[in-house]
């Protein structure tokens, strides 16, 4: 009879077990108040023997954490709109950038989550069999690009209202859209680099609708382009690792036939690809020289692909809100013959930049909302933001940002005067040295900044749900794309020796003339660490060229990174094995700096 009462119905609390039939056999024999000792005591709400209820929802508190708000991203960058005054001060473009700042907060960085939360799809083959190749993206990819062409994100830097200032004007614009945009500034930035080829050339032709549609600011009329040059033997390597072949056709035109391994944004509606030109019979010329850049449509009038099967959707770390495939290439009309590969290195320029763009923009935005983290978090006993080794944490988060948005603004400074035909041969010499060295350096600050910024939200900054983990598997690919750390290391090697050193020389010119204007006295440290440093670049690069070849080629990563922090004032040529030392010794732990920490990181907007 006891056993039969003994029933394993459970009901579970904070702080207690309770078999609830053991109880009412226990609660009326004298050993009673021995179980009930030997018990926890029940919670206000559990369920008595009267009560109905044999399960009631757990107790779970009262307290939930606020999550980090997202503020106008203009409003809350001190650093940018401080820049602009200095530089483009126009109340058009202050008002233009405010209100889209405003958009962003409460339209379009909900359908970048979208964008994430809904990857597209590979829909092979239509309901009867037939063969369509279709990528299904979400409805917030397609706005998007409906936005992007509203708001003249490629469109600013070739309308040039405001000359050679109209690349800073973009890039700031595409800075404040990166982090909300759900990756559709990959596919932007291949429609910039398309557009800029295609004008170097001359518009004309069938590429003259192709421009004018780039360019566009009618969603209805804008296109979107790939960059088609990745095939299974080569990345960067595109002079050997291309088998891809364009055949000539009876009337004039050609036929693409070939693999691409890895093509980004494949629902463009056009793109721009590398083959090799076959002659009658089908021979062609190997290496960079054999090469040619193409235009093609990638739709026909009814919207299907033609001449392209998609093999595969690629699975990636990140950017997953952006589709990527493998394509064979089966009959791709080309309508003419291409130009050569040089034609890409304008392309190549521009599109590093975005992918510089995008680094610092992402390094901005977690910081915006760590800070706002640290005024809504407390632990132990007071909110983050007032404990200084957390403010001390996000200060130097702050420096790298700052360090590296100046890098990046400059570059698209001397981009915008090379365009206009105001760049002196200084220019050039610095837009050709700091393109690769910037896009290189930030890509990898990105990752370590982004990182940090998630630690800073401990154990919530892991949680997929919270949106904060895809911010540091997008910014991986920022090191990769455009050329890895090595490939563009390697390339300011080469720039500098096609140039017979002389962009060093305007490196060296430029950076001393900018240490030697007026500073404030409180910089004099700075200023004679950035010097030294300097110094000892030129001797390192002096007895560097007496040293057998391979010598600069294993430096090459690290001179880069001496030419990125030199430049944007962060002067160390190797990281100290015992930080803590060094850094005590230069003051870094001084408590009287405090104050100064926090003011950084939350400088407020002139106009709030």
């Amino acid at each position: 009879m006891a056993s039969s009462l003994l029933l394993h119905r459970q009901v579970t609390r904070p702080g207690y077990w309770v078999h609830t039939g053991m109880y009412r056999l226990l609660s009326h024999s004298s050993s009673a108040k021995v179980v009930k000792r030997d018990m926890a005591p029940f919670p206000q709400d559990a369920p008595t023997v009267e009560g109905p209820a044999e399960f009631s929802r757990a107790g779970i508190g009262g307290f939930f954490q606020q999550k980090p708000v997202l503020k106008n991203p203009f409003l809350g960058d001190a650093l940018l709109q401080g820049y602009l005054r200095r530089h483009l001060p126009s109340e058009v473009l202050y008002s233009d950038l405010l209100v889209f700042g405003e958009r962003l907060v409460y339209e379009v960085d909900g359908w970048g989550r979208e964008c994430e939360t809904t990857p597209p799809k590979l829909v092979t083959y239509d309901p009867w069999g037939c063969r369509v190749d279709r990528i299904v993206t979400s409805p917030a990819w397609q706005r998007m690009k409906d936005l992007s062409a509203q708001e003249g994100l490629v469109a600013i830097g070739y309308e040039r209202t405001y000359g050679e200032w109209s690349r800073v004007y973009q890039m700031c614009k595409l800075y404040l859209f990166s982090p909300s945009s759900g990756l559709y500034t990959c596919p932007l930035a291949m429609t910039d680099g398309a557009a800029k080829v295609i004008q170097a050339l001359g518009v004309s032709g069938p590429t003259q609708e192709a421009f004018s549609r780039l360019t566009s600011r009618n969603p209805e009329d804008f296109w979107t382009s790939g960059q088609w040059m990745t095939e299974r033997k080569g990345g960067s390597d595109v002079g050997s690792g291309t088998e891809t072949v364009a055949l000539p056709q009876s009337d004039g035109t050609y036929r693409l036939s070939g693999f691409k391994w890895f093509t980004s944004a494949t629902d463009a509606d056009m793109t721009l690809t590398l083959g090799r030109v076959a002659d009658r019979d089908g021979r062609t010329t190997p290496g960079s020289r054999g090469l040619s850049l193409f235009y093609a449509a990638v739709r026909d009038e009814d919207g299907m692909v033609q001449g392209i099967e998609v093999q595969r959707l690629k699975d990636k770390l990140g950017t997953r809100q952006m589709p990527t495939a493998e394509l064979l290439l089966d009959g791709l009309p080309l309508s003419e013959e291409g130009r050569g590969v040089a034609c890409i290195a304008n392309m190549l320029t521009l599109t590093r930049i975005h992918n510089s763009v995008s680094a610092v923009s992402g390094m901005r935005r977690v910081l915006q909302l760590a800070r706002d983290y640290a005024t809504r978090r407390s632990a132990f006993g007071k909110p983050l933001k007032d404990h200084p080794l957390h403010m001390q944490t996000l200060t130097r988060m702050e420096v790298e940002t700052r360090g590296a948005f100046l890098l990046v603004m400059d570059v698209c400074r001397l981009i915008g005067r090379e365009e206009t035909g105001h760049a002196s041969q200084l220019d050039t010499h610095l837009l050709r040295l700091l393109t690769p060295v910037a896009k290189l350096y930030t890509g990898k600050q990105a990752i370590a900044v982004i990182s940090e910024g998630l630690e800073s939200f401990g154990g919530q900054g892991y949680i997929e749900d919270t949106g904060l983990p895809a911010m540091l598997r997008d910014a991986q690919v920022l090191s990769i794309w455009e050329g890895t750390t090595n490939v563009l290391s390697l390339d300011v090697l080469r720039c500098i020796a096609r140039t017979s050193g002389l962009v060093l020389q305007s490196y060296f010119t430029h950076t001393q003339s900018l240490i030697a204007s007026d500073f404030l006295p409180s910089l004099s440290v700075a200023v004679r660490s950035v010097d030294s440093a300097l110094c000892g670049l030129r001797e390192f690069l002096q007895e560097a060229v007496l040293k057998p070849p391979g010598y600069l080629e294993l430096a090459a990563r690290d001179l880069a990174y001496s030419l990125a922090r030199i430049y944007i004032g962060a002067h160390w040529c190797e990281q100290e094995l015992c930080p803590v030392l060094s850094n005590a010794a230069t003051g870094c732990y001084n408590t009287e700096t405090l104050p100064q920490d926090a003011a950084l990181v939350y400088e407020a907007s002139a106009r709030q």
